[in-house]
């Protein structure tokens, strides 16, 4: 039984970090580098300024694949952040509301 909760109590501090550090959805062709830098797991200052000056000089990023071409942006960052890399705003278009006319 304490074995078992010793094992239980490990699992749990060794999870805790990566839920900590669990990347936040970013549109990385509209944030600026300090966003950019507290969004994306693995990635500081100097490389989401990186990110930012070269979309600043080639335009923005078509994919998520594109970041390859950032200097110290790797597959393996590009997969570890893949579902929190936004190339457009993702807010949905307000629904238009058809006003329907009761019969009382």
């Amino acid at each position: 039984m304490i074995r078992t909760l010793a094992a239980l109590a490990i699992a749990a501090a060794l999870a805790l970090p990566a839920l900590a550090s669990a990347a936040t959805p970013v549109n990385i062709n509209q944030a600026d580098a300090a966003t950019i830098a507290r969004s994306l797991d693995g990635v500081g200052a100097t490389r989401a300024q990186a990110i930012v000056a070269w979309r600043d000089a080639h335009g923005p990023f078509k994919k998520a694949d594109d970041l390859r071409h950032v200097k110290g942006i790797g597959k393996a960052t590009i997969e570890r952040n893949r579902d929190a890399i936004l190339l457009a705003n993702t807010a949905a278009a307000p629904t238009e509301h058809k006003h329907v006319a009761r019969k009382d």
